[in-house]
């Protein structure tokens, strides 16, 4: 009898976290999901999350899938998985899916959105959900700077050496910069994410508001593959993941 693959929906604070991926000596979203999906299915499943996040990276947005032989159905598994996992973590839904989804494999486009709390004050609401940024920044020069990455590039220079990849060339369908108030949102769209590419674009974008370097660099910063003439990367308590697509033939959904 072929197991039912189930994807689930959830929104996560990943402060208290390391990051999705089952860690040995640390404590994980994907570790603590796998225990709730355990008690309620009654056996063990691993769960397959859409991307590993880094260490206190917040997901407004995550898809997951795992296998089962539970007949328990899909709408009830949000409920039920919920009354076991901690008040940071929640399932907002759950749906059967064909035998090959996978939760990382078919997705085709992710969103992150990075916060930046640009105020002379920090706000004790915004500790570890937004980057507190004390100096003004010029939200036009960070939107000319954020319009450079758009386009299909080789982004090796806005990413830290982590996870083997066989290219470093993505696509970046849009980065939009808005500001609310204090709060600036800097929001990008991509066919896949390098290691720490979101908070290296980020940090790069700032550095083009602070004057370290002129958004026309941008281009050959990318062609270089100079990570050092890049800005910093930023720190991750600002960093959510906002929006999923998928299409793979057979399931098409976009999660945002």
């Amino acid at each position: 009898m072929t197991k039912r693959n189930l994807a689930i929906i959830l929104s996560y604070v990943g402060t208290a976290y390391h990051g999705w991926q089952v860690q040995k000596n640390e404590i994980s979203v994907g570790e603590t999901g796998e225990k709730a999906v355990a008690a309620v299915v009654g056996h063990p499943a691993h769960v397959v999350g859409c991307g590993r996040t880094d260490a206190g990276v917040h997901a407004r947005r995550y898809v997951a899938n795992f296998r089962t032989d539970s007949t328990i159905p899909a709408d009830r598994l949000p409920y039920a998985l919920n009354t076991h996992l901690p008040g940071d973590i929640v399932v907002t839904g759950a749906m059967d899916v064909h035998e090959d989804f996978n939760a990382i494999g078919s997705c085709v486009r992710k969103e992150y959105t990075y916060l930046i709390y640009n105020s002379r004050i920090r706000d004790p609401f915004y500790e570890d959900r937004a980057w507190f940024y004390p100096k003004h920044l010029d939200e036009n020069i960070m939107r000319e700077a954020a319009a450079s990455f758009v386009g299909t590039h080789d982004f090796a220079a806005v990413r830290s050496v982590g996870t083997e990849v066989k290219s470093t060339v993505r696509t970046v369908y849009y980065y939009d910069v808005e500001r609310r108030g204090e709060l600036i949102e800097l929001r990008v769209c991509a066919n896949g994410f390098l290691y720490n590419m979101a908070r290296a674009m980020a940090g790069t974008v700032v550095y083009a508001a602070e004057g370290k370097l002129s958004p026309t660099e941008i281009a050959a910063i990318l062609a270089r593959g100079d990570r050092t003439a890049a800005g910093p990367t930023v720190p991750p308590g600002g960093l959510y993941m906002t929006h999923l697509w998928y299409d793979d033939g057979e399931v098409k959904f976009d999660v945002g």
